[in-house]
């Protein structure tokens, strides 16, 4: 296997292999275009949104300014919208739903690294899917860290950490983000 298909299978992997230096460098450009755009561009962010991302909705908004470290990883739902400073770091798959609001300085990552401190000296790193149900709201500040699945129709409170997957239907704060009510319809 190649390092990347071993970083997007969640296994060990080494950040520093040629290809993923290259897609990333090819991600940080694309990123600086977006980022560079005038108010009025949004026609010309979108397009280069659908060019560095795996997939996305006909309809999505994200504020400028945005960082991701590869695009390729992220598919990025209907009607869903990201406001100023998400970071996503995309080494595994991110899957962000239909109709998902994400508040400011919001951020997502994938990446981990290994417990064995031998290991981290050799430069491996692994990665971990997250998936972002339809009809979420993240509020603003809070981190997702790998692994997590936040349940469709949830509200993730301002500030969380998300160190732990969340249901369906529900409001849950802090850190560790914990369900504090469950919605009814």
């Amino acid at each position: 296997m190649t390092e990347k298909e071993k970083m997007i299978c969640g296994e060990y992997y080494s950040a520093n292999n040629q290809e993923l230096i290259h897609a990333r460098n090819r991600a940080r450009r694309l990123i600086k275009k977006f980022n560079n755009t005038l108010p009025e561009e949004e026609e010309v962010r979108n397009k280069i949104i659908k060019e560095l991302f795996k997939s996305t909705g006909e309809k999505f908004y994200i504020e400028p300014p945005f960082r991701c470290d590869y695009g390729m990883n992220i598919k990025w739902g209907e009607n869903s919208y990201a406001n100023f400073d998400c970071v996503i770091l995309d080494c595994a798959t991110v899957n962000i739903g239909n109709n998902v609001l994400i508040a400011p300085n919001v951020k997502i990552f994938t990446a981990t690294h290994p417990i064995d401190p031998n290991l981290r000296k050799k430069g491996l790193e692994y990665a971990e899917s997250i998936t972002i149900g339809n009809n979420v709201w993240i509020g603003g500040g809070s981190i997702i860290n790998p692994g997590v699945s936040i349940g469709e129709n949830s509200i993730i409170g301002s500030g969380s950490i998300v160190t732990k997957d969340i249901p369906s239907n529900v409001i849950a704060v802090g850190n560790p983000c914990k369900v504090i009510k469950t919605l009814t319809k």
